[in-house]
């Protein structure tokens, strides 16, 4: 790890910034430090540290915008790299869209909706990026990213750089092939549809202002945190279960929206894991129903 740590501050591979805590750079303001916090200011920066990383067979995981994210209280053990603003370009030809994984997901909805574009309606209202949207199989609305994504560059944890079609993320509800086989993905290429900009603009806000009168959105949380069991929806059966409001230190289930846990300013993740095990326990007992959480949870224990 020095032996990275020394090549990484001598080379050309970004801004380096060692000890970093992630708390600021996750919408739940929870986290510990990362080791090496890497941020590339071009993509060949980045090939170059994901080659130089698998070299040393460094461990490194890569911060989107910080949603549907919990980092350990101790932090992040090797590199964690945050895409740079060289991959937050656009470019649209036509019906398709060139997205760089770094872009905001909100941002790219509402930019392709002015320009009369339809079909990303339904994502005007999640947070992340276009890269962990691709990841996720980001969706809502009876709509998500598996429908209208025709192909993504990925770069693979050797460096290598490979373009992937739709069909190759195996995608299912809330998943993708780059679970089990992680890579970052640096561009997607959407499908969409022409269409009435004005009709267009104003579904895009009926979601997202629905979105804000149901969820806290303005408040330290990192979106819903767990999946919809087949044939339920986790919100329901929290709220039935009363867990509305419930506590473990400075996180609590949130009174608006049971699917969502709220960082009411000094809560750990130990709290927000504490919280989630608790729901699911009472929602399992009452239910029968074991929820499984859709926040990804990173660092050491």
């Amino acid at each position: 790890m020095q032996q990275v740590k020394l090549e990484l501050l001598s080379g050309s591979y970004g801004d380096v910034r060692l000890n970093e805590p992630l708390a600021p750079y996750t919408t739940w303001k929870i986290g510990g430090p990362a080791d090496i916090l890497l941020v590339p200011q071009s993509k060949e920066q980045l090939i170059q540290a994901v080659k130089l990383l698998h070299a040393h067979q460094t461990p490194w995981f890569v911060l989107g915008r910080g949603s549907n994210l919990l980092v350990s209280d101790k932090g992040v053990r090797g590199v964690v790299i945050k895409l740079g603003e060289a991959l937050e370009k656009v470019r649209i030809e036509g019906e398709r869209v060139y997205a760089g994984g770094a872009v905001s997901f909100i941002v790219l909805c509402q930019m392709v909706a002015r320009e009369g574009l339809a079909g990303l309606e339904f994502g005007g209202g999640i947070p992340g990026t276009v890269g962990g949207a691709v990841y996720m199989n980001a969706g809502a609305h009876g709509s998500d990213v598996s429908r209208i994504l025709s192909r993504a560059e990925v770069l693979l944890p050797t460096g290598e750089l490979v373009t992937l079609q739709k069909d190759d993320f195996a995608y299912a509800y809330r998943h993708s092939m780059l679970h089990s086989e992680p890579g970052i993905v640096t561009e997607a290429v959407f499908q969409l549809k022409r269409g009435d900009r004005k009709e267009i603009v104003a579904s895009l806000n009926a979601f997202k202002e629905r979105r804000l009168q149901t969820q806290p959105l303005t408040l330290a949380c990192a979106g819903s945190v767990f999946r919809n069991p087949e044939g339920h929806f986790s919100a329901k059966l929290i709220e039935d279960a009363g867990l509305k409001g419930l506590r473990v230190g400075g996180a609590v289930v949130s009174p608006m929206h049971a699917n969502f846990i709220i960082n009411t300013g000094q809560a750990t993740a130990q709290d927000v894991l504490a919280l989630i095990e608790q729901v699911q326990d009472t929602v399992n007992q009452k239910y029968g129903v074991r929820l499984v959480p859709e926040v990804m949870a990173v660092g050491e224990r």
